[in-house]
């Protein structure tokens, strides 16, 4: 049997703005970062298909954050995580957000939880300040 590994997570961004017209502007850079992403029809790492927005249609009263939901399974994923996380900052960088976490399941090294948290109240785009903490869970089937 294959080695899978399962990549998920979320990305959190808060929808307290000061107007309606800039909790557009986070949402439409949000969407144009996503869909910069490359099609899943060309193997990539990250794909726009892996992602989904939130709908536009929510009202600043109607919810506080704007959550992006992820996940893929993947042949032994874990071999090229340092090239996966690179492009994910990559992404983030250009995104707004608060919170990002991405939870990486893999068969023979465990569970890791990867979570950055924006510095000043929100992350903008092009800021190449990011820091991400690491946790690491491992469960045994020996007792």
């Amino acid at each position: 049997m294959d080695q899978e590994s399962v990549v998920y997570g979320c990305i959190k961004d808060t929808l307290f703005s000061s107007s309606s017209e800039e909790l557009h502007a986070h949402r439409e850079s949000n969407r144009k970062a996503l869909m910069s992403l490359p099609s899943i029809e060309d193997w990539p790492l990250l794909s726009r298909e892996m992602f989904s927005m939130p709908v536009m249609l929510a009202d600043v009263n109607e919810v506080q954050t704007d959550v992006l939901h992820f996940g893929s399974s993947y042949k032994a994923v874990e071999y090229e995580w340092e090239q996966w996380i690179a492009r994910f900052e990559e992404m983030l960088k250009a995104m707004y957000w608060v919170s990002a976490t991405v939870h990486l399941e893999t068969e023979f090294n465990g569970r890791h939880t990867f979570t950055w948290e924006a510095d000043d109240s929100c992350h903008e785009p092009n800021n190449e300040a990011l820091t991400v903490r690491c946790e690491w869970s491992r469960e045994s089937a020996l007792g």
